[in-house]
């Protein structure tokens, strides 16, 4: 037993990243009263990270702070800030500034810095036999995930890997937790509540309709999820 008051230990956490494409305090807030409308069990009260990338330096990040906390979401970090006044900016809001897990914007004509790989291995695939029912959570660290049977609305998959589901999907499955953005999904009868990549994510709604209960296999391609017939 630890004499210790506290021990800080790694760990491991699935995080929507929302993306604010506009800096207009009201629109943002009545678009995630949409988003939380259409999936309240998954996106109320949840931690998120803010990704503030496509907004302008002058945007008032106190309102903005402001309509997330009160849309019920919780904020744990920003990510996508690139400029020194609007670090500084955020961090007066007191806002936490997450780095970027990769280069962003390299220019053409300077040379490329050394990349130093610090990506973690893939190891071997978990594999599940038995249907996943509902309020189960299955995670495979470090690993791919492979599912072949049903899963129920309710559950989740969660991989740092890929996620291969062999058997009908209405629950929500998100690949790539640990940030990795090659990875991917493979469904055979795609009815999934919410699938994400790397942070990446739709909701049932977002799939497109020919799509939904189909076989389909799911990337992120210039950063934007696609899908595609498997």
């Amino acid at each position: 037993m630890s004499h210790s008051p506290i021990e800080l230990k790694g760990s491991s956490f699935t995080l929507s990243v929302v993306h604010l494409n506009h800096s207009d305090p009201e629109v943002i807030r009545l678009a995630l009263q949409d988003k939380i409308q259409q999936a309240p069990a998954f996106l109320q009260n949840a931690p998120i990270v803010l990704n503030v990338s496509k907004l302008p330096i002058d945007a008032d990040w106190a309102a903005l702070q402001q309509v997330v906390i009160s849309a019920g979401l919780h904020i744990v970090g920003v990510s996508g800030c690139n400029d020194e006044t609007q670090k500084s900016i955020l961090t007066q809001a007191g806002l936490p500034l997450l780095k970027e897990g990769r280069a962003q914007n390299i220019s053409p004509t300077r040379a490329p810095e050394p990349i130093i790989k610090t990506e973690t291995i893939i190891t071997k695939s978990r594999i599940i036999n038995t249907p996943i029912r509902s309020g189960q959570q299955i995670y495979a660290k470090n690993s791919d995930l492979i599912v072949t049977s049903m899963v129920s609305a309710g559950a989740e998959l969660v991989a740092d890997g890929n996620i291969h589901i062999y058997g009908v999907m209405r629950g929500r499955a998100l690949a790539g937790a640990n940030g990795d953005t090659t990875s991917q999904i493979f469904c055979t009868h795609l009815s999934a509540e919410l699938v994400s990549i790397a942070g990446e994510y739709w909701l049932s709604e977002g799939i497109p309709e020919q799509f939904y209960g189909q076989a389909g296999r799911l990337r992120l391609l210039d950063n934007a999820l696609t899908i595609e017939t498997l």
